[in-house]
């Protein structure tokens, strides 16, 4: 059975995990919608980890279910939120805006 405040507590740090390894993506040269994709595969993996390392081995479909539900859910959350931010703050290479002279 799922505790939320164990759920939440513990996908904020996922999330953080996520963005980071995108972001190390995003410098190997990744653009577009494939650091979405890495975004949703490292969301379910790490989600399915922590589900696993949390609860230990799931037994039957509805603990595999709720496991799959849970990287699913991060997947979806850390792949949205760049979505969210990059359509909303795409990059500005402009450093005039920060008052930095070139």
């Amino acid at each position: 059975m799922f505790d939320l405040s164990t759920l939440l507590v513990g996908s904020i740090p996922l999330m953080v995990i996520v963005f980071g390894l995108v972001e190390f993506f995003k410098s190997l040269g990744f653009t577009g919608k494939v650091l979405t994709v890495i975004s949703m595969i490292l969301g379910i993996l790490f989600g399915m980890a922590y589900q696993i390392a949390a609860d230990g081995l799931p037994v039957g479909f509805p603990g595999w279910f709720a496991v799959v539900v849970f990287g699913l859910a991060i997947g979806l959350v850390a792949s949205g939120f760049y979505d969210f931010a990059n359509a909303r703050w795409p990059k500005n290479d402009d450093l005039s805006v920060l008052g930095a002279k070139r």
